[in-house]
């Protein structure tokens, strides 16, 4: 039998505190927060589609690890690095012009990377 896979539900990262969580994605994000077990689970959607999982149920998993990174798009990056540095977000790299994208690598109060993101779009070539 081969797998069959309908979607990606949920991009997960675990958390230490749901309240420092809350505020940082629904305040500092501007993310509207959805679906919630108790205070274990909470998600937040992206307008264009995709979710944000965080928990502090994950066993085994430690918040802030080194590992895959959420990346959002946005066609106002130049404001958005302002308002995160406004909140004393940490960026780790950038923000940069990369010559195909606008790119700014940050942390979460639990030490979890994201990026910003906005592409460059271009005309197809014939």
């Amino acid at each position: 039998m081969k797998p069959r896979f309908t979607g990606m539900p949920f991009f997960l990262y675990p958390v230490r505190s749901m309240a420092r969580a809350r505020k940082f994605y629904g305040v500092v994000l501007g993310l509207k927060p959805g679906d919630r077990w108790k205070n274990h689970w909470v998600e937040f959607g992206i307008p264009s589609g995709g979710v944000i999982a965080l928990s502090t149920a994950m066993t085994g998993c430690l918040p802030g690890a080194k590992g895959g990174t959420l990346a959002l798009e946005t066609d106002r990056f130049d404001a958005v690095v302002a308002h995160l540095k406004k909140h004393r977000v940490k960026f780790l790299f950038g923000p940069t012009d990369t010559g195909v994208c606008d790119f700014a690598r940050f942390t979460d109060p639990d030490g979890n990377h994201l990026i910003l993101h906005r592409k460059h779009y271009q005309p197809r070539r014939k």
